[in-house]
């Protein structure tokens, strides 16, 4: 199996690091720092600075524990419940999208100042969405060098604007300092976070890291560190250089101050500058973002084709393909969006990063021997502090003066997290798809409700055709793989009249309750039930010699479809014949198991494991059908 390709070093790490820990912040913070808090926005970039670069130190320590392409969801895993873990990696794949949106957004309004060309910047927004998923496609040696590219560039960007502002300052412009009151200073530090969210970008690459116990946390801090210095000198600069009041009301705050220190040519420079620097930034998210997929598909919490690694370009390519058609989508529908993208990402950012935080602590007391090569310092004293400040700069954007609620940002905010209770239902339709303890559980819950279904779901007409490809079973032994309640097996039963035998096995006690219940009603003393909670890797040993097995909604809950094919083989004589039926393409939304996707795969599995088969479908009101059915053969011949 192909692997991800361990090339990336420091450097790459390192402008990785900057490109997504920038974001908009400095390109667009001058205007709204501007807005809420005048001239003292200086002093809330450097108490954010402070608390960015800390919190930088929990992500070091992290990845240095668990150098794995998950981040977030990694961490998490080690920290968290199994469900929680998932929340934790479905949050941060929703924080991570609508932030490409942004930047994506964010690049094109400084592209293209006239708010007329929506067509255009739509048409260059989609055209570089597809083009930088295109270089993530074919392998992480480019990308790599376009993250590199796409990290220069903004650091000279911010340094063509601060080197000759110093030389332009008016020292005027900075009186009155303090124009709105002190509470204010919290409420830009809370929409000016945004220009720090990203510290765990770096973190997805690991697996494609050399050394990323040692390189990643120091790129990661180092680059914080960067940005800070860039973030509080070109807020000092711009307002030296441009009253607040006037750069409170631009949507391109740069743009203004580069013309007045540059001239009309720089300013486009300038602007060209800042949407490399954007895109390079929303490069750093596609390129990312389906590593995150990659781990939670490894772990059958998402999609598990989205596990798959190109065999030449060694990247995860299903996870690239779906993540490009995702981007697109969330851009379409957030387009021109800044600042209401910008409210929603930040509360977002913020929930996510306080559990990160929590989660140090408890790994300090969890797994206190693993090593780290980069320690969080005054940890409990830091996270008490963070974990207090987090929900007390929220709770002042919900409340700006301290009991006034600010209803456009309480429902930002409920938006927000209905964003991140979708992955409930997601979570559970997983875990039913996937996990076998789950499947056992939620099948005795519902017995009864299935035993209602069954008549919609296994129809007459359905279980006579599994009968007639049986053939004639008078007599004879049949084995049931995965009875559930019962309604088939009452048709087997008067298939092998008292004669012969019927060996019924489930993963469901009380699946098998209702089913011994309907069968002593009907007087079929000739089938024996089995309870098998290993059902999906095995065929119970019990299990006598038989000459016809079949199967009904089984085939996509086994674990190693190979050996539980090979040990129906060996209970039948040859000739012997199988009847599987499943159901696929649920609601043409839920998708099957991969071995399912493919009729010729499905063939191939069978005929490797001794049988000649013949599969076929049929389409259904909410799901379609997959039957497969042929016989134990002594050669390689076609089943008629």
């Amino acid at each position: 199996m192909a692997e991800l390709k361990r090339v990336l070093g420091f450097w790459t790490i390192l402008s990785l690091s900057i490109g997504s820990i920038m974001g908009t912040g400095l390109f667009f913070g001058p205007e709204i720092a501007s807005r809420y808090s005048g001239n003292a926005s200086i002093i809330a970039w450097v108490i954010l600075s402070i608390i960015a670069i800390y919190i930088s130190f929990y992500f070091a320590e992290l990845v240095s524990m668990y150098p794995k392409a998950g981040g977030i969801y990694e961490f998490s895993k080690h920290s968290y419940s199994r469900f929680f873990s998932f929340m934790m990696g479905w949050t941060a794949w929703i924080v991570g999208n609508l932030t490409t949106a942004l930047l994506i957004v964010a690049a094109t309004d400084y592209l293209i100042t006239d708010p007329s060309q929506v067509t255009l910047k739509v048409l260059i927004s989609i055209a570089f969405i597809i083009l930088l998923n295109l270089v993530a496609y074919f392998g992480i040696e480019a990308s790599a060098i376009m993250l590199v590219i796409f990290a220069i560039v903004p650091v000279l960007v911010i340094l063509s604007i601060i080197f000759p502002g110093f030389f332009h300052l008016n020292y005027g412009n900075y009186s009155p300092f303090f124009s709105f009151g002190i509470l204010s200073i919290f409420l830009t530090i809370f929409f000016m976070a945004e220009s720090f969210f990203g510290w765990e970008g770096a973190t997805y690459l690991a697996e494609e890291t050399q050394e990323p116990e040692k390189v990643i946390p120091k790129a990661i801090v180092i680059g914080t560190i960067i940005v800070a210095i860039l973030g509080v000198f070109v807020t000092l600069i711009s307002l030296g250089v441009i009253p607040w009041k006037v750069l409170a009301d631009s949507s391109t705050p740069l743009s203004i101050v580069s013309e007045s220190l540059l001239g009309g040519i720089g300013t486009n420079l300038i602007n060209i500058g800042i949407f490399i620097s954007l895109v390079g930034s929303a490069a750093g998210g596609i390129v990312t973002m389906p590593r995150l997929i990659l781990a939670l598909a490894r772990d059958k919490l998402f999609i598990a084709q989205f596990s798959s690694i190109h065999k030449k370009f060694r990247t995860p390519y299903k996870a690239i393909i779906f993540q490009t058609i995702v981007s697109l989508l969330i851009f379409g529908m957030t387009f021109g969006k800044y600042k209401s993208l910008l409210s929603l990402v930040l509360p977002l950012g913020f929930t996510m990063y306080f559990f990160i935080i929590l989660s140090v602590v408890l790994l300090r007391k969890k797994e206190p021997l693993i090593p780290r090569t980069i320690k969080v310092p005054f940890v409990k004293i830091g996270s008490f502090f963070l974990m207090v400040f987090i929900p007390i700069i929220v709770a002042i954007w919900i409340f700006p003066d301290f009991g006034s609620i600010d209803y456009s940002a309480l429902n930002i905010l409920k938006f927000g997290f209905s964003l991140i209770f979708v992955g409930v239902p997601i979570y559970l339709l997983l875990e039913i798809y996937y996990n076998p303890d789950t499947i056992i559980k939620i099948n005795d819950s519902l017995a009864y409700l299935t035993l209602w279904m069954e008549r919609f779901i296994l129809p007459k007409s359905i279980r006579r055709e599994l009968l007639a490809l049986l053939g004639d079973v008078k007599g004879k032994k049949v084995l049931e793989f995965g009875c559930s309640v019962g309604t088939l097996t009452i048709y087997l039963a008067q298939a092998v009249n008292p004669n012969g035998r019927v060996y019924a096995t489930d993963l469901s006690k009380k699946d098998l309750l209702i089913t011994k219940k309907r069968l002593i009603k009907r007087g079929h003393l000739h089938v024996i039930v089995i309870h098998d909670e290993h059902q999906i890797n095995r065929v119970h040993p019990s299990i006598p010699h038989v000459d016809a097995i079949v199967s009904v909604g089984m085939m996509g809950y086994l674990q190693d479809v190979k050996k539980v094919l090979k040990e129906m083989r060996e209970l039948l004589p040859y000739g012997g014949k199988i009847v599987f039926l499943d159901y696929v393409d649920f609601f043409k939304v839920i998708p099957n198991v991969a071995w399912l996707s493919n009729d010729r795969t499905i063939e191939k599995i069978f005929r490797e494991a001794g049988f000649s088969v013949f599969v076929t479908r049929r389409k259904g009101m909410f799901w379609n059908y997959v039957y497969v059915y042929g016989i134990k053969f002594h050669e390689n011949i076609p089943y008629i």
